[in-house]
This record gives structure tokens, C-alpha cells and sequence, in this order.
């Protein structure tokens, strides 16, 4: 256990989907399946625990007409302590995940907020998904706390999956934007302190596609499942209103049901299951085939993701000639899952699940848990269940032909069908109950959380700090950007002399504390309310200089100068800067850009031999290396967090490459006219202005773009 004899505070973070504590609206679309579900009974359970004390689902706050009001509420109540928070993240309305990436610096800022609010740091995150674990990564970061990672599903395998259907490289990229996802999963992985899978097939064939894999950080927890719900066909139960929805569709509804349920999306593959089934003519003449592929009103109004594999889905029944022995209802309720297994269980059928890749599949275990035995696809989940249950086979999703054959053959086997039948009951209450994941969780978290990490966040406020009472914060780089040209300088300076708010000034530098304390004399510029020098690796209070040493121990985190230095000896393109530029959190170089590697290349390098920094490249010409959790971003919301300055109020400054990440997220950005290259990424962004002014005279023309020293005016994303 913590020191804090409450018990814990765990965050748990899953942005994308729809998520709220009742009727789960699973399958609506692609971003809305299995793992919003377990989310939020995770939540729930963990809250159950005597260990904890507060849960907190975090997720995006969405204001739109197109879906409920329930996901525009900021909080909601899942009761025994555990809460659904929904903040923003971009534009209010709903946005599908791989759009949101752009927004995710933004959503960072918002929960840094939200923790203030709350007054106590969390215990523990827990991120889910790639956005949902760069989300976690940068809160670990800042807060000093541990965190987890749950893939879901891995961006390298469902890639590569597309790849083998046949699908072109650059088109299912434009798609799913897998760059940005797999780089995000990169760096979650070498920063998570556990990766907590769901099947060992996880560890040992799906992780080790990644550079930052390391076993020994993971766990296997199959999740628990709510089977309060699910179980066997009972003699006097009520007629399911499914029933009648299914007989609209079917000749012959008594034979038994093939079921699939699951989204509109691509890489659930359900074009092969119904080219299985409409090419077995035998398989036809035994089985109907139902398949529930989320809610819909009109196929032509839908995204093009969903719009296109409903479409084919549709085509391809027309071109086998499918109808009467083929449903696909339109609508279905949650409720109606349960109803759905029972009716297959009762027909003596099956429950398919042909994915390409499933992570885990806790439709498998609904299924096992009605009575209902399973094909499944052999990639992921599908092997442990299938392993532990005994209640099915496995098949490669992607021959058809065989697929179709292992249905027939399943459904024709009656004393095997009952024996699976059974077993599933047996395995799925055995072992994948909410008590049993819950209790080793929370054993494997206070684990890893008696190991003192934290970050100390309490600062006593000294004489002629003025932190605590200003209103807001000028922070700029120094050299190009509040440096060099005289005039504009002493014209921004008497600007902020004159406001009648209490405006703090900052400096956020490449350079070391004591050259950065020259050049300001040099220039008569007063004393800053606080340095970061060093490229963000270093934090020093106002007048008396007093360093943070909270900022010291937080970035120390798997911070390993000495082999870093070793292992980048063999570079090419790389010569050390001079001794005094190199800090204890940072090291420098020159880089001859014709003769290095790409940067990417360099970090794939160090990722080889797990050595864990952040690299950044500016000017064309320097290479700075620092711990993963240093850099002028993360110390700007360190400090913002700590006095309690939201991000809103706070106009940063810069004009290269090793500014960019402190000009991303909530602050104010103000890119000045002579800026690099690097630059050029973040134009379009709402909260990063581009000045036509150079050096100060784009401060100052930044500072009425935002009316800056007026009510502050903030754009919204």
C-alpha cells in the first residue's frame, strides 16, 4: 500500500469510443467495442477492492447532436467510489480515434487541471489503447507516478494483417494513420513500468514486434467478465424479441444459428465468413448464418469505414444468393446480446469470431458462458479461451474454405457439440471472474507502486516568489526569439511593466543557467520568475536561483548517461559539444545532418540495447539528449500544475525545433517570425499563432493576437 492510509487512487484512461456506465452501445461503430465495455467494469470492480479508494474513468467529453447527451456530462456516478470524467479533447463533437492525435496534448493539459481539482495526485495509471497510453505516459511523466499499458489491439499486428488481405500499404496508413499509432505504442512501451495482457500469445508473438519490448514488465490478467447476465437457455424463459427479428430473414429459422456479432469494421473480417459460408453448399443446407454488425439507419449516412463493409457485406449475400438463409438485423439493444447466444445455444449452433487479430474477445466468453461453443480466429484471445474453456475450434480468418468445412464439421458432431457446450459453462465461470483479475491487479500494482518514484509537488512559497500570485505567464525562448533586435526588446519589456495584471516573465533555454543569467544582463533584462534551462532539464526559482530539485528526482527516471554516451559513440555524424554545455540531465552534440542517420533510425538504435531518452534535433545543426520525462513542454506543465497557472494562461514563446513541444497543448502558442524550419508542423493548429514579426516584435504582436495583457482571449479547437 501507498502512504496514504486511504487507499489508492488509480486513473484509468480511454479516450476514443462512447463510454458511460449503462447501455453500452457496443458496436455502434468501430471505436465502440469490447474495450469501452471493459473499461468501465473495470472500473467498476477495482473500486470494489478494499485496497482502493477511488477509481477514475477519464475519457472524451463529446457534445454532439448525432449521440447522446450522456457523453457531454462531465461526470457520472458508477458508484462504490469509481466515476466516469469526461473532459475535452479537441472539438466537441464526436471524432473517430485516429483524428484525435492532434488533440491528445490538449486532453494532457485538461487532467492536469482535473488532478488539481481533485487536491491529490493518483496512486497509479493505467492507459488504454495507443492514444489512451501517450495520454497515460505524458501524465506519468509529469506526475512521477507509475503507470500501465493495455494495448487492446497493436497497431504492428493489425497493419500487418491488413497487409496480408491484400490491402495497399499507403492506403490502410491514409486510413488509420499507423505511423503516429506505432510511434505512440513505442514510446508507451518503453516508458510503461507494466503491461498488463490479456493472453500469453500477447507476450510471446505480438509484443515482440515492437523495439521497446521487454518481458519482463508484463503480466497476463485475463479480464473479468460480468456473467450475471449470461447463462444457459431456461425451458420457461420469455421469448427473446430477437426472435421474431430473425425470423424476417429466415426461411427455415429452427436449423441451427451460425452467430457472428461484432462492428462494421474492416479488420473484424466478416466478408470471409460469408464467403465461407455462401461457397460450402452443405454448410448452407445445415445452418442459417445471423450476423449483427452494430446499429444503423442508413448505410449511405455512415462513415466510410462502416459504409464500406456493410456494403460489401450486402453485395456479396446478393451474389451467393443468400436470402432466407441469412440475417442481418439493423438494430439490436445490449440487452439483446445475451438473447442472441441463447437463441444460437438452443439451436444447437455456434458463435464465430473470424477477426484478423483479437486481442482477447470477451464475446468468447459471454458465448462460453450461454452455453454456446465458438470458432474463432487462431491470432490473440481466442487461444487462451479456447485453451482454458475446451469448448471450440480454431481457424485461420484467412481461407475461407476452411473456414466454412470447421463450421460444418462443428455443428455435426452432437455428442462433441454437448461436451463443448458444458465445458464452456464450466471455464468461462472458472476462470475469467472480476474477483480473481482484481485481486492480482491490485497485488502486482502495490507492487510496483512501494518502489518511491513519486515527484515531490508541494513547493513552500519563499519571499519575493511571486508565483503564487500571478495571474499569468510570459514564457519565451531566448536566443532568436526574445533576443535580437534591441528595440523590440525594450519596447515588450516596458509593455510588461506597464500592465496593470501581474504578469510573470520566464525563459525556457537551450542553454546552462549561468550563460543563460549572463545574456540577460548583457540585455538589462530583469530577473525571470523562473529559468528552464538546458533544454528543459533544469528549473530555477527567481532571484535567489533556488533549483527544483522535485524536477530533478522526477526526471531521473531510467536516466542512463554514461551508457548513453557509450553506445553513441558509434554514430556517425555525432561530436560532443563542449564539456560545459554537457549537464547531468543532458547531453549535447553537433550533428552533421549529411553524414548521421535520421533521428527516427538513431532512437530505433538506442531502443535496441533499452536505453530509454528523448532526443531533440534543432536548428539543423544540434542534437540535445535528455531523460525521457525532461523537456521545456513537460517542465512548463510540471510548473503549471505545481502553483496552479491553468496552461490557458500561459503564452509561450518560441522559435526552433527544441521549443515545438512546449508549444503544443492548451498554452498559448506563439511561433515568431524568424522561426526554423521544424516549425513548420504545428502551423494550422488553433493555439499556436505564427507571427509575421521576428524576435520580440513577434512576442508583442502574439500578445494581441491573444489580448494577452486584456481578458485573455483563448481559440477554441
Amino acid at each position: 500500500m501507498p502512504e496514504d492510509s486511504e487507499g489508492l487512487y488509480i486513473l484509468l484512461v480511454s479516450i476514443h469510443g462512447l463510454a458511460r456506465g449503462h447501455d453500452l452501445e457496443l458496436g455502434r461503430d468501430a471505436d465502440t467495442g469490447g474495450q469501452i465495455k471493459y473499461v468501465v467494469e473495470l472500473a467498476r470492480a477495482l473500486s470494489q477492492h478494499p485496497g482502493v479508494a477511488k477509481v477514475e474513468l477519464l475519457t472524451r467529453q463529446v457534445f454532439d447532436a448525432k449521440v447522446s447527451s450522456d457523453y457531454a456530462e462531465p461526470f457520472e456516478d458508477l458508484g462504490d467510489n469509481a466515476s466516469i470524467v469526461r473532459l475535452p479533447c479537441g472539438p466537441r463533437r464526436y471524432l473517430r480515434k485516429e483524428v484525435l492525435w492532434p488533440h491528445l496534448d490538449s486532453f494532457v493539459d485538461n487532467v492536469l487541471q482535473h488532478v488539481r481539482r481533485v487536491g491529490r495526485i493518483p496512486d497509479f495509471i493505467h492507459g488504454h489503447y495507443a492514444d489512451g497510453g501517450y495520454v497515460a505516459t505524458r501524465l506519468a511523466q509529469l506526475l512521477g507516478v507509475p503507470m500501465a499499458f493495455t494495448g487492446h489491439s497493436l497497431g504492428r499486428i493489425k497493419k500487418q494483417r491488413l497487409l496480408e488481405k491484400g490491402l495497399k500499404e499507403s492506403a490502410i496508413d491514409a486510413q488509420y494513420n499507423f505511423a503516429q499509432r506505432i510511434e505512440a505504442e513505442e514510446i508507451t512501451l518503453g516508458n510503461a513500468n507494466l503491461m498488463v495482457t490479456s493472453t500469453h500469445q500477447e507476450v510471446e508473438q505480438q509484443y515482440p514486434l515492437y523495439e521497446n519490448y521487454h518481458p519482463r514488465r508484463m503480466t497476463v490478467i485475463p479480464p473479468g467478465v460480468d456473467l450475471s447476465r449470461f447463462y444457459t437457455p431456461r425451458p420457461l424463459e420469455a421469448t427473446s424479441p430477437m426472435k421474431a427479428e430473425l425470423a424476417r430473414f429466415l426461411k427455415q429459422p429452427r436449423k441451427p444459428m451460425i452467430l457472428a456479432l461484432a462492428r462494421p469494421d474492416e479488420r473484424k473480417n466478416v466478408a470471409t465468413l460469408v464467403r465461407a459460408y455462401g461457397e460450402n453448399a452443405e454448410l448452407r443446407e445445415a445452418a442459417n448464418l445471423v450476423i449483427v454488425a452494430g446499429n444503423r439507419d442508413d448505410i449511405s449516412s455512415m462513415e466510410k469505414g462502416p459504409r464500406e463493409v456493410l456494403t460489401q457485406l450486402l453485395m456479396l449475400i446478393d451474389k451467393y444468393d443468400l436470402y432466407g438463409q441469412v440475417a442481418y438485423p439493423k438494430h439490436h439493444e445490449s440487452e439483446h446480446v445475451e438473447d442472441l447466444f441463447r437463441l444460437a445455444a438452443k439451436s444447437r449452433g455456434l458463435f464465430v469470431n473470424p477477426a484478423l487479430t483479437e486481442p482477447f474477445g470477451l464475446t468468447l466468453i459471454e458465448a462460453a458462458a450461454c452455453g454456446l461453443p465458438v470458432v474463432a480466429t487462431e491470432d490473440g484471445g481466442p487461444r487462451d479461451i479456447v485453451a482454458l474453456c475446451k469448448n471450440g475450434l480454431l481457424i485461420n480468418p484467412l481461407d475461407a474454405g476452411a473456414l466454412g468445412k470447421t463450421l460444418l464439421e462443428a455443428i455435426g458432431n452432437k455428442t462433441r457439440w454437448q461436451r463443448w457446450s458444458k465445458n464452456g459453462v464450466r471455464g468461462a465461470h472458472e476462470h475469467f471472474s472480476w474477483d480473481s483479475h482484481t485481486n492480482r491487479y491490485i497485488a502486482i500494482l502495490q507492487r510496483v507502486i512501494s518502489k518511491p518514484r513519486r515527484a515531490n509537488h508541494v513547493v513552500i512559497a519563499r519571499k519575493k516568489n511571486r508565483l503564487p500570485i500571478l495571474d499569468r505567464m510570459l514564457v519565451c525562448d531566448i536566443d532568436n526569439t526574445l533576443l535580437g533586435d534591441d528595440e523590440a526588446l525594450e519596447s515588450l519589456l516596458a509593455q510588461l511593466r506597464d500592465s496593470e495584471h501581474n504578469v510573470g516573465l520566464a525563459v525556457a533555454t537551450g542553454r546552462r543557467l549561468h550563460s543563460a543569467i549572463g545574456v540577460l544582463k548583457k540585455y538589462n533584462i530583469p530577473s525571470p520568475d523562473f529559468f528552464i534551462t538546458a533544454v528543459g532539464s533544469e528549473i530555477y526559482y527567481g532571484h535567489g536561483l533556488l533549483e527544483d530539485t522535485g524536477w530533478q528526482r522526477h526526471i531521473d527516471y531510467r536516466w542512463h548517461p554514461a551508457a548513453l554516451k557509450k553506445i553513441m559513440q558509434d554514430v556517425p555524424g555525432l561530436k560532443p559539444q563542449a564539456a560545459s554545455e554537457q549537464r547531468l540531465h543532458k547531453i549535447s552534440y553537433n550533428i552533421d545532418p549529411d553524414k548521421a542517420p535520421p533521428i527516427r533510425e538513431i532512437i530505433t538504435f538506442l531502443r535496441r540495447y533499452d536505453l530509454h531518452a528523448k532526443l531533440i534535433y534543432s536548428h539543423g545543426a544540434y542534437l540535445d539528449i535528455l531523460p525521457v520525462r525532461a523537456s521545456k513542454g513537460l517542465a512548463i506543465r510540471y510548473l503549471s500544475l505545481k502553483w496552479g497557472l491553468p496552461p490557458e494562461r500561459i503564452l509561450v514563446a518560441g522559435d526552433s525545433g527544441n521549443d515545438e513541444e512546449m508549444l503544443r497543448g492548451n498554452t498559448l502558442g506563439l511561433v515568431v517570425g524568424n522561426y526554423s524550419p521544424e516549425l513548420e508542423r504545428l502551423k494550422g493548429r488553433p493555439r499556436v499563432y505564427f507571427a509575421e514579426g521576428g524576435h520580440a516584435w513577434g512576442i508583442m504582436e502574439g500578445i494581441r493576437h491573444y489580448d494577452f495583457l486584456g481578458d485573455i482571449r483563448t481559440p477554441n479547437d
